[in-house]
């Protein structure tokens, strides 16, 4: 198989896995809050890859060789991705739907594109450009609502702080996923390309990520924390059972992800994988019935992703 092809069978496996996390988000998080579930997650995250690494290393003949500039850059890109870019991404999952949460995603190849290009030198053609444009404007009319950008302020949200207001604002929460995914893209490609060990560089982007969990959930929130685990542990043994597949899933996405960023260009790993709402979309309508209608709006939108697709591809 090409080099080429196999970057994109990558990519699309890492879809699909990030497509089953998406979805399995907004079941968990009705079972266990998000708070001690994305801490389940993010300590499977560590566990999974470690047992990865493990495997790897007993069934490769050649010694690990190590590159601790490319360590640093997997790990601050787990900073970046597992722990700012998740928290941002499953909060607004939870509090806006997982159709209306992954469209703000597909910006991350654009921020991905400009990044690589200023700080990887990574060209980008006018037939690549167009592909890319094509497939973000489908994806965004496959979760377009009219009043998208906008909700109403309740009474409540109007007398909440300035938290609770950013909280409350899919832009913000989108966007911020969005940069932040795009610079963890970066510096996972920056550190791939010089050193060839994704699942080792997962192990430490999810170490970074659990670590700045750890740090950030102490302090006045830790009480809060603690009820609400002693919670989980002592009812639902299905919301673990659904936040440690989250875990698994995103950990193995990753991994995937920064193993095609080796073979394509960072920007059409991301826009291949950050696809999400092709299948979201549809699936959450199945799943949660008359939540998200599927509309002539929506087919159109699809056509148009799968079109920009093909032309990427196929440049």
């Amino acid at each position: 198989m090409a080099d080429t092809t196999w970057g994109y069978v990558l990519s699309a496996l890492a879809l699909l896995l990030f497509t089953v996390a998406i979805l399995t988000t907004k079941a968990a998080a009705r079972r266990i809050p998000l708070g001690p579930g994305f801490m389940i997650a993010t300590v499977v995250n560590v566990v999974f890859a470690a047992l990865a690494v493990t495997l790897q290393l007993g069934l490769r003949i050649d010694p690990l060789q190590w590159n601790l500039q490319a360590l640093a850059l997997f790990a601050v890109a787990g900073g970046f991705s597992t722990y700012l870019g998740r928290w941002f991404f499953y909060e607004s999952v939870v509090r806006f739907g997982p159709a209306k949460a992954s469209i703000f995603q597909i910006s991350s190849p654009l921020f991905t594109a400009v990044m690589a290009w200023l700080v990887l030198g990574e060209g980008m053609t006018g037939v690549l450009a167009f592909g890319m444009l094509l497939s973000i404007f489908g994806l965004m009319l496959v979760s377009y609502k009219p009043g998208f950008f906008s909700r109403g302020p309740s009474e409540t949200s109007a007398q909440a702080g300035l938290h609770q207001r950013l909280l409350q604002s899919v832009f913000l929460l989108g966007l911020g996923s969005s940069l932040a995914y795009a610079i963890g893209n970066v510096l996972r490609g920056s550190a791939v390309r010089s050193w060839d060990e994704p699942v080792v560089g997962a192990l430490a982007g999810a170490a970074c990520g659990l670590i700045l969990q750890l740090v950030f959930n102490t302090g006045k929130h830790q009480s809060d924390s603690n009820v609400r685990l002693r919670e989980w542990k002592n009812s639902d043994r299905r919301g673990v059972c659904l936040y440690v597949l989250i875990g698994i899933c995103t950990i193995s996405a990753q991994m995937c992800v920064i193993s095609a960023m080796r073979y394509i260009p960072l920007s059409v790993a991301t826009l291949v994988t950050l696809c999400t709402p092709i299948l979201v979309f549809p699936l959450s309508h199945l799943i949660w019935r008359g939540q998200d209608d599927i509309t002539a709006t929506t087919l159109a939108g699809a056509g148009l992703t799968l079109l920009g697709i093909f032309i990427v591809v196929t440049r």
